[in-house]
């Protein structure tokens, strides 16, 4: 994609988070005639789609990653994932996010080979942090690079409760169990929260983030999923922990790992802070200086994977993936999954059999590359992709529409828990990355609009499932009303209910009351709900006082009635026949 007759400015945009370089680099495609752009993930590939097409509208902009292939006929910009990016296709600009993703180890090698490889044939522009720049010199020796210097400024603030974390915070976790446990303990105390896993759709994904920027609640709990790209009106990152699992061990985040996610906070001008919450002691003080200076230990090294592979056998592909990097400071990375796919698929007989010619080793390769969005790294998936292979192979490159229809049909149900429906997105994805493989389907387009719409359908039911579970919006609404400012109206009716700007909040039983769910709005909302109290148990005492006698009555057990409600016991006296009143407990004593 080099340029022919003239040289291709190429710009390197480097720097820490929210420094507006993703901004700059749509604005500069957009003054190209043409141009293409790969993102990380495909919720901000989606994201930027959608800008852009407001801009250009939908017929010039095309939709490229693995599960979504939206081309337009006359589409003269592209938004893909960087994997997807359809480098045969000339384009007067070029642009690449997220470079310093090159020293990921599963999926450097696809940026690294963008760096060496994929340019505009005007004009391109690799974005990413200042990590990066060492090696930038090494992989693209004509880019000149511009500094980006953040918008605002990050300060660290140290340990608070979860509990104590202020509005508008973001809770960092490193596992769905501990997401699940910290929004259960902000929804008891902070009426609710928005919750965003990796394993999450864009659409569930988008839901929730979309209910906590419209104020609905004022919390996210959310794992690292939320360190790239997810532009929100964060004030306060927390992290509930400074060690993750990589897939392989557990290991302590790197200083510039902390800062990505901590970058969130604080967005355009606005100032943010992050700190430490649950049982994370406070993080060390060099960490500290260098998420808030934005200096970050240069890469040293980035993962590269042969791309020139040999068809000639399943023997010569797997050989010629594992081919030594050419240059010092690029390194072998693990073996993604369509590797690992093939090397399992190599052992089965009957596809070594049917792997015979370039053509079919091709398929093999092509077969190997359907993602595993179940992460189960179990035999499943390569069993799924074994009967792909032979039915391709026996039905001239189709597969069997009765087969696809009875996968397809095993998840068409929205029932189940949060994740039962994660797990069923993850299979759908799977097969929308199949429909998107036009040429294994007789009915291509059919299967791709039954798998988006089944995305979809089951997206909204997670989304559902997760509001129901950490959301109570009674508090929310009542916690949201009190920040707003003044005090909250409240009281209580006559049947006893306690109502706080028409919400119920409990029960008042003559003098004792019952909260309608216990442990739920935190201190400010039990201050407000005391205050309804306090005047109305001060009404209450002074219309007992001048209650007539025939208010009053005993029950069997021994309780002093008052209209019917219990607020006092008679107890052993001097004598039997002067017994001793005594009142009820109720924290309305005063």
């Amino acid at each position: 994609m080099r340029a022919i007759d003239e040289p291709a400015r190429v710009t390197a945009l480097l720097g820490p988070t929210n420094t507006g370089k993703t901004y700059a680099a749509v604005q500069r495609m957009l003054a190209h005639e043409s141009g293409m752009i790969g993102f990380p993930l495909r919720l901000l590939a989606r994201e930027n789609y959608d800008r852009i097409v407001a801009v250009k509208g939908p017929g010039a902009v095309a939709l490229v990653t693995g599960e979504e292939k939206l081309i337009p006929p006359r589409a003269r910009y592209f938004v893909c994932t960087t994997e997807s990016m359809p480098l045969d296709r000339p384009v007067a600009f070029l642009a690449v996010d997220e470079v310093q993703m090159a020293a990921d180890p599963e999926r450097g090698h696809i940026v690294t080979n963008r760096l060496l490889h994929a340019r505009g044939r005007h004009e391109t522009m690799f974005l990413g942090a200042e990590t990066i720049r060492p090696l930038l010199r090494q992989l693209a020796p004509e880019a000149v690079v511009e500094d980006r210097p953040r918008f605002s400024r990050l300060d660290y603030s140290g340990y608070r409760k979860v509990t104590r974390l202020p509005p508008r915070s973001a809770v960092v976790a490193f596992s769905a169990g501990e997401v699940y446990r910290l929004a259960e303990l902000v929804r008891r105390q902070r009426g609710g929260t928005a919750v965003v896993l990796g394993a999450l759709s864009p659409r569930a994904r988008n839901a929730q983030v979309g209910m906590y920027q419209a104020g609905e609640v004022d919390y996210l709990v959310a794992t690292d999923a939320i360190g790239m790209g997810l532009n929100m009106d964060v004030r306060h990152v927390a992290f509930s922990a400074l060690d993750k699992f990589d897939g392989r061990r557990m290991r302590r985040l790197a200083a510039a790992e902390v800062g990505q996610i901590a970058g969130r906070a604080g967005r355009h001008v606005a100032d943010g802070t992050f700190g430490v919450t649950a049982e994370q002691r406070p993080m060390d003080e060099r960490i500290v200086a260098r998420v808030e200076d934005h200096r970050f230990e240069p890469l040293q090294t980035v993962f590269w994977r042969n791309d020139d592979l040999d068809f000639s056998s399943v023997e010569a592909l797997l050989a010629s993936l594992g081919r030594p990097p050419p240059l010092p400071f690029l390194v072998p990375g693990r073996d993604g999954e369509d590797q690992q796919a093939l090397a399992v698929l190599a052992r089965d007989a009957e596809v070594r059999t049917a792997a015979a010619g370039p053509e079919r080793v091709a398929m093999l390769w092509e077969v190997c590359q359907v993602p595993d969005f179940r992460k189960t790294l179990t035999d499943a998936h390569a069993h799924l992709l074994a009967r792909i292979y032979r039915y391709l192979v026996d039905c001239n490159g189709r597969l069997p529409e009765d087969w696809v229809a009875r996968q397809v049909g095993r998840l068409e149900r929205t029932d189940g828990d949060i994740d039962t429906l994660m797990a069923r997105i993850a299979g759908v994805r799977t097969w929308t990355y199949i429909a998107y493989r036009a040429a294994w389907l007789d009915d291509a387009a059919g299967w791709q609009e039954r798998t988006r719409r089944l995305e979809d359908l089951l997206s909204d039911a997670l989304h559902e499932r997760l509001t129901q579970r950490f959301v109570d919006r009674r508090t929310a609404v009542l916690a949201k009303r009190l920040r707003e400012g003044g005090d909250l109206m409240g009281a209580v009716a006559r049947d006893g209910s306690v109502f706080l700007e028409g919400e119920t909040v409990g029960r008042l039983d003559g003098f004792r009351y019952t909260a309608a769910q216990a442990e739920r709005g935190g201190r400010p909302l039990a201050l407000a709900t005391q205050r309804v109290l306090r005047q109305e148990a001060a009404r209450r005492v002074d219309a007992l006082a001048a209650a007539s006698d025939d208010s009053f009555a005993l029950d069997a057990g021994g309780q002093v009635l008052w209209n019917d409600e219990p607020v006092a016991r008679l107890t052993a006296g001097a004598t039997a026949l002067s017994p001793e009143i005594r009142i009820l407990p109720s924290d309305r004593e005063e």
